[in-house]
């Protein structure tokens, strides 16, 4: 719940400023979508990257249960 609250600030923050800024031009609209589009690769990647080094970090638990008692 606490990380909620500033997430939501910075993304009213971040709304505000894009409101403020002028309309852009046509001829701007593909350098923004351009620009999105890397923002987005960049962003997946690293999300991608920081998850399998977590990953890596806690071991994995063996998802094989063995029901088998020992023979004496």
């Amino acid at each position: 719940m606490m990380i909620i609250v500033p997430l939501c600030l910075n993304s009213l923050l971040l709304i505000s400023l894009l409101q403020e800024t002028p309309a852009a031009d046509f001829s701007d609209l593909g350098t923004m979508l351009l620009g999105g589009v890397a923002a987005a690769i960049v962003l997946a990647v690293g999300f991608t990257l920081v998850r399998f080094r977590l990953r890596d970090k806690k071991p994995q638990t063996s998802s094989f249960i063995s029901i088998s008692s020992d023979k004496e």
